[in-house]
C-alpha cells in the first residue's frame, strides 16, 4: 500500500467477521485510510468490536447486502471496498440455497450497484475455491456472484471491480481448525469427513495479502489465486493433535452435503489464459462482446495441455509440514 490511499476511506462488507478483523489489524495503527467503515447486520459483533477497539477511525453501520437501501448510506464518501458479506458454510446452504442466491448473489448486485453510482474508486469482492467446478449450493452462488462482478465490470468505466479466490482460512470463523480444539479441549473424538480429503492451507493474514494484491495490480473483471500449500484433512488433525499434546480419537463420520473430495481454485479453462505472478495467479476476464460468432471461428489448443491448480496436484504438506504453518497461528501460541 502506498500513501496515496491515506486520505481514503475504505468500506468492508460483512467487516465483523474473520476478515474484516484482520484487516483492521493490519490498518489501525498506520496512516493508511482516514476512516475504515464497517458494514454488517451484526448488531452485537459490531458492539464488541467498538467496545475492543475504541478507535474513532472505524465507523459502524447497520444494513443487509440483501437491501440495497441500506447500503447507500455507507457507501456514500466511500473510494475502496472490500467486499466480504457472504453466507458461506455448505451445509446451510445446502439446505437453504435461496439463501445463498440472495445474500452471495443479490447482495454483491447490490453492493456494485452502489459502488458504482457513488463513484468507488475500486471494489475488490472476495470468493471462494467452492466457485470453481462448483457441486454445492454454497459454491454455484460464489460461482454466479463471480459473474455478476465481472458482468459489472464491464459496465462501469470509473470503478474498476476484481475478484480473489481463496480455499480454507486456516482458524477463520466456522471452519475446522477451532472446531478440532473445541473437541480437544472437551475430550471428545475428533471428527473428520474423509481422511483422505485434501484442503488448501492459507492464513488470515495471507487472505489479506491477496486482496491487497489484488488492490494493487487489478485491471477490471481480473480474478486473482494465492498459491498456496494443501494438506489431507487426516494429517490435519494429527497435526492438531501433536501440537496439542493430546490423544483424542479421531472419527470418522463420512462426507456432508455438498462436499468435495479436494477443491479447485484454477480451472483448466482458466488456467490455460492464466497469468504467473509469482505467489499468486491472474485470471483476466473474458472481454469479448455479445458478437458470438466470433466464438466458434477459432480455438486453442492449449486448453488441453493444462491441468486445474487444485489442492490435490498442489504442494502438499505432512503432518510435520502443517504443524510449521499451524504454529504461525494465534491459537497455538
Amino acid at each position: 500500500m502506498n500513501n496515496s490511499i491515506k486520505d481514503k476511506v475504505l468500506l468492508i462488507t460483512g467487516g465483523t467477521g474473520s476478515f474484516g478483523t484482520a484487516v483492521l489489524n493490519k490498518f489501525l495503527d498506520t496512516d493508511h485510510f482516514k476512516e475504515i467503515r464497517i458494514f454488517s447486520r451484526d448488531e452485537k459483533k459490531q458492539d464488541d468490536m467498538r467496545i475492543h477497539y475504541k478507535n474513532n477511525k472505524i465507523q459502524y453501520y447497520i444494513g443487509d447486502v440483501r437491501d440495497y437501501v441500506s447500503i447507500e448510506p455507507a457507501m456514500q464518501g466511500v473510494d475502496y471496498v472490500f467486499h466480504a458479506a457472504a453466507l458461506k458454510q455448505v451445509p446451510s446452504c445446502e439446505f437453504f440455497p435461496m439463501q445463498a442466491v440472495k445474500t452471495n448473489v443479490e447482495g454483491t448486485h447490490n453492493v456494485l450497484r452502489a459502488a458504482i453510482k457513488y463513484k468507488v474508486q475500486k471494489v475488490i469482492c472476495l470468493s471462494t475455491d467452492k466457485a470453481a467446478y462448483p457441486i454445492n449450493a454454497m459454491g454455484i452462488s460464489k460461482a454466479m456472484m463471480e459473474k455478476v462482478a465481472i458482468a459489472e465490470s464491464r459496465n462501469s468505466s470509473e470503478t474498476t471491480i476484481c475478484l480473489t479466490r481463496y480455499g480454507n482460512v486456516m482458524a477463520s470463523r466456522g471452519s475446522v481448525i477451532p472446531l478440532f480444539l473445541n473437541q480437544i479441549e472437551k475430550g471428545e473424538a475428533i471428527t473428520i469427513t474423509d481422511p483422505n480429503m485434501t484442503r488448501f492451507l492459507m492464513s488470515l493474514e495471507e487472505a489479506v495479502d491477496l486482496v491487497l494484491f489484488a488492490f494493487k495490480h487489478a485491471a477490471p473483471g481480473d480474478i486473482f489465486v494465492n498459491k498456496a500449500p494443501a494438506s489431507t484433512i487426516g494429517n490435519l488433525a494429527k497435526a492438531i493433535i501433536e501440537l496439542k499434546n493430546a490423544n483424542n480419537e479421531i472419527k470418522v463420520i463420512g462426507t456432508r452435503h455438498g462436499e468435495k473430495l479436494f477443491e479447485t481454485l484454477c480451472t483448466r479453462e482458466e488456467m490455460a489464459k492464466a497469468e504467473d505472478m509469482g505467489d499468486f495467479y491472474r485470471i483476466p476476464a473474458d472481454n469479448r462482446n455479445l458478437n458470438y460468432g466470433q466464438y466458434f471461428s477459432e480455438g486453442k489448443n492449449i486448453q488441453s495441455e493444462v491441468d486445474d491448480y487444485n489442492s490435490f496436484n498442489t504442494k502438499r504438506v505432512d503432518v510435520e509440514g502443517v504443524k510449521k504453518l499451524l504454529l504461525n497461528l494465534d491459537l497455538f501460541n
